[in-house]
């Protein structure tokens, strides 16, 4: 009865640590250059395939109705709130990191090769954008 219970707490912490070392739920990001919270990010498995929407902006002065005007694809013109702007991210074999997906900067509206990775326990998520030889990265911090 025992080894039963043992590893009946064993399996509920390890699925624990396995959830938080995944990127589904909701994230909060800041501003690179200030360190303000700029939006709540909400990301969702489907098929193995990650995305991720703009729960809600955080931003000062940005309007409950306001639109991607920047967008170049089916996105312009599309609401902030519930805006995608993680497309098809995959799990990397053998690494805890998604890759070979999208992000959009509704800001600009560019979008660039994706890369995320949990960590520091999956309390913070390393959101990578590439274009080209060039690359940005931000940390996200879970807001759940």
């Amino acid at each position: 009865m025992q080894h039963a219970l043992t590893a009946l707490i064993f399996v509920a912490f390890a699925g624990s640590a396995w959830a938080q070392a995944s990127p589904v739920g909701l994230w909060r990001s800041a501003d690179d250059k200030t360190g303000e919270a700029k939006a709540e990010i909400r990301i969702t498995e489907a098929d193995g395939v990650l995305s991720g929407r703009i729960e809600r902006s955080l931003k000062k002065g940005v309007l409950p109705d306001a639109v991607c005007e920047q967008c170049t694809d089916d996105r312009k013109g599309q609401p902030i709130a519930g805006l995608e702007i993680i497309r098809g991210l995959r799990k990397a074999e053998g690494r805890d990191a998604w890759e070979g997906g999208r992000i959009l900067d509704p800001e600009n509206g560019k979008e660039y090769r994706a890369s995320l990775a949990p960590i520091d326990g999956g309390r913070q998520l390393q959101v990578r954008g590439h274009l080209g030889p060039f690359w940005r990265t931000q940390t996200w911090s879970r807001a759940n």
